[in-house]
């Protein structure tokens, strides 16, 4: 298990590698969208809906199933797998090769203390490419925009992430604010299909 400095260096080192590639891709693309991103990670921990202690057990939660995974051979070479937690409630996208790996990932991922829930959103299929990766991140850039742009909702309270242009949106809200960012995220051009991972206020 992580110890807490520790952890609090790998939230860093995790921050510096987002920052480093939202950069690139706001450079890349001529648009501070992705910059916008970036300068919010920070604030939003500072103004997270969840207590210190969930967001705690939530990144302890993911640091563990990362590691379990990369000790899975299989896993680690054959796969692309992202794990989100929200108050224990655990979101895992990404590819397996077959259904196997896949149910292996999901065993793995019900084993770690803490675990509440699992949105089981692996698709079967070749991990994707570094073309597709960029464009999702180009993609959350602009979900996130679009949040932080709305009144109805404050774009720190809902987590984004993209997979393959599909757009998985988490977060601790009230139905109007979900219902107002399941809106605003499906008109976005880009984006292929929206699912939602919400807690209820």
């Amino acid at each position: 298990m992580f110890s807490f400095s520790q952890l609090s260096q790998f939230k860093s080192m995790k921050a510096m590698k987002l920052v480093t590639l939202l950069t690139l891709v706001a450079v890349l693309q001529g648009c501070a969208a992705a910059a916008v991103v970036a300068i919010t990670t920070g604030a939003s921990m500072a103004t997270d809906r969840r207590s210190v202690g969930n967001q705690i057990d939530d990144q302890n939660i993911e640091l563990e199933a990362y590691n379990e995974i990369t000790k899975n051979k299989s896993l680690n070479e054959n796969a692309n797998l992202h794990i989100i937690s929200l108050n224990g409630s655990v979101l895992i996208i990404g590819q397996t090769p077959n259904t196997y790996l896949r149910d292996q990932a999901i065993k793995i991922i019900n084993a770690i203390d803490g675990v509440v829930k699992i949105h089981n959103q692996i698709r079967i299929g070749n991990v994707t490419s570094i073309t597709t990766q960029t464009n999702d991140v180009w993609l959350t850039s602009k979900v996130k925009t679009a949040l932080f742009s709305s009144d109805e909702i404050n774009g720190n309270d809902i987590k984004v992430i993209t997979e393959n242009a599909e757009v998985f949106l988490m977060g601790l809200v009230s139905k109007k604010e979900a219902n107002a960012a399941i809106e605003i995220t499906r008109n976005i051009s880009g984006v292929n299909r929206v699912f939602k991972a919400f807690e209820y206020l």
